[in-house]
């Protein structure tokens, strides 16, 4: 490998339309990255690829992921599209080879994450889930309070997140709208602050679950059509961790004034309470108690700051925090988390949670 991690993009575009995650997110994140180079930028027409190759001040542009990934000077491929298009694109990285960085949820559904998961295992590849907030220093720093006991044993655990709902969206977005392609408020607004609490607490070993669709319709925004909706965007859950504590878990789209995420963590010898507009995203704020002392602010030690300074705020931080532990977990031959495994684990929460909607009943994970 080169001194730097080469990094080939699929779905960083200039042009407007899909989410601009890519552009918005990981090009500016890679840019201050002084372990990482962006190498190339993969689209689907030869127009948009030159332009973005150019903006982005990439060295290669590609219209073909095979030809991209098979290309020797790129080490590992970002997959930063729709959610739909993540399992093939996947696929081709890991069958050239190519270590693989992949948006969350990683798969349309669990049984796309379990087949990508068991190509990387099989060539023995590195893997990267988009799950930013276990890079978030907030998230970070409560998973070492929690461990180091601050807390004392957790009782119980109860989040709460309300994301801004869909009523009117344009050809970017309407496809969400689809249960389907797996992009909703269950598996995104909701599926980020799930995992951040599994990561600071550990897993379920059982979940009882209601979801529901109460939104049956958007506007398209272009044609002024009205479009049918089955995508959940309520969902609400009563459940148990492996460490005997009781979980409240409930998210909703809601149209207006959205309260965003707040995780509150209450232990036999305090409290912590994490809050903010977006769990993956931040800015995060934890709050923390001993005894009877009153909830105050605990900002993370400078240690779990581990972007360079001068990273933007918002969409780069967290992701440029993802990088960061990459590159840091290779020297040691560790894996980092979250890899394709984890996501494989949060798919299987999520689709545990459809199955108790479906079947009425509580399910054992």
């Amino acid at each position: 490998m080169a001194d730097k991690i080469r990094v080939g993009i699929v779905g960083a575009t200039v042009t407007t339309g899909g989410s601009g995650w890519g552009a918005n997110a990981h090009v500016p994140a890679l840019d201050i990255l002084p372990d990482y180079e962006l190498k190339a930028v993969c689209t689907t027409r030869e127009e948009t690829a030159q332009a973005s190759k150019e903006k982005f001040g990439a060295e290669l542009a590609f219209t073909d992921i095979n030809a991209m990934a098979a290309h020797p000077e790129v080490d590992l491929i970002a997959v930063v599209v729709r959610v739909p298009g993540h399992y093939d694109l996947v696929m081709a990285g890991l069958k050239a080879n190519k270590a693989v960085f992949c948006e969350w949820p990683l798969g349309a559904n669990l049984k796309e994450a379990q087949e990508m998961n068991d190509l990387a295992k099989k060539n023995n590849l590195n893997s990267i889930v988009g799950l930013q907030a276990r890079s978030d220093p907030t998230y970070m720093y409560a998973k070492d309070l929690v461990a180091q006991g601050h807390i004392g044993d957790v009782l119980f655990v109860n989040l709460s997140v309300s994301a801004q709902a869909a009523l009117e969206r344009g050809p970017g977005r309407i496809w969400q709208g689809e249960r389907k392609n797996g992009a909703n408020v269950m598996t995104i607004s909701g599926g980020h602050p799930l995992d951040a609490m599994c990561f600071i607490l550990g897993e379920f070993t059982e979940v009882t679950g209601r979801v529901a669709t109460q939104i049956k319709q958007w506007k398209h925004a272009d044609t002024g059509e009205m479009v049918s909706v089955d995508s959940p965007d309520v969902v609400s859950v009563a459940g148990v961790l492996a460490n005997g504590a009781e979980v409240s878990y409930q998210v909703a789209g809601v149209p207006f004034s959205p309260s965003g995420t707040r995780l509150e963590i209450f232990g036999r010898e305090g409290t912590l309470v994490l809050t903010g507009n977006s769990a993956n995203i931040g800015p995060n704020t934890l709050l923390g108690a001993r005894g009877k002392d009153p909830l105050g602010e605990m900002p993370p030690p400078d240690s779990y700051n581990l972007a360079p300074e001068g990273t933007p705020n918002g969409p780069p931080r967290n992701v440029a925090q993802a990088y960061v532990r990459y590159a840091d977990s290779l020297p040691k031959g560790e894996p980092l988390a979250p890899d394709f495994n984890d996501a494989v684990i949060r798919h299987r929460l999520l689709d545990a949670i459809e199955r108790s909607a479906s079947e009425g009943k509580s399910i054992k994970l």
